[in-house]
């Protein structure tokens, strides 16, 4: 529901009213909390309680840096380990991001982004470096659907996925870790243009607000 968007960054969760739309108690209401804290995705207060986390831009801009550096030794790695059979899986994921992207489909592209990502550090065989790396996806989640929304990225960063694959599959490390250095700043600086735009029009909303009220009188 968090990475759904169902319950948005900031708000506040009730114990009480999310056991009850579960259909559980507020036993293992409370053992989820614990957990979604771990991973990331809300933060407890004490005397306050469970809130979901609220990302700072600038703190976003770290996570993305920092898994670009995690990336690119993900990238040379499987570029020397990568067997045939998952260098097809991994190529029949971008297949299907492609479709998405086809269609427009953003909530599509952003699952099957995600399950890529995730499954290239899967493959590299680092469980401590997949823990890492999933608690800086979801602290990111809320600004890559921003991202991946705007105008455009999709096909960009379809092709950005493709080339990873092809050069982790071509056996070359060096180029590999390049491909998704790049492709992750590249996201972030896709970040960047959308937060500039939301804030362009946070900035002309009351502006046109009141030139149509003007022209109504």
């Amino acid at each position: 529901m968090i990475l759904a968007g169902e319950l948005p960054a900031g708000s506040k969760l009730n114990e009480a009213a999310i056991a009850e739309r579960l259909g559980v108690s507020r036993g293992p209401v409370r053992e989820a909390f614990r957990a979604l804290e771990e991973s990331g995705l809300v933060r407890l207060e004490k005397n306050r309680g469970v809130f979901v986390r609220q990302i700072p831009f600038e703190e976003a801009d770290e996570i993305y840096e920092l898994r670009a550096v995690l990336d690119e030794f993900v990238g040379r790695r499987l570029a020397q380990s990568a067997s045939p059979e998952q260098v097809r899986e991994l190529s029949a994921r971008v297949d299907r991001m492609e479709r998405a992207a086809a269609k427009g489909d953003v909530e599509a592209y952003l699952d099957t982004n995600v399950a890529f990502h995730d499954r290239l550090v899967e493959l590299a065989g680092n469980a401590k470096l997949l823990g890492l790396y999933r608690r800086l996806v979801n602290e990111l989640h809320l600004f890559r659907h921003a991202t991946l929304a705007q105008g455009g990225v999709l096909p960009i960063s379809t092709r950005e996925h493709r080339e990873i694959v092809e050069c982790i599959a071509a056996g070359r490390p060096a180029a590999a870790g390049r491909a998704l250095y790049g492709h992750v700043m590249a996201s972030r600086e896709r970040m960047h243009h959308a937060a500039a735009f939301a804030d362009t029009a946070a900035a002309v909303a009351p502006t046109t607000i009141r030139s149509a009220t003007r022209k109504s009188r």
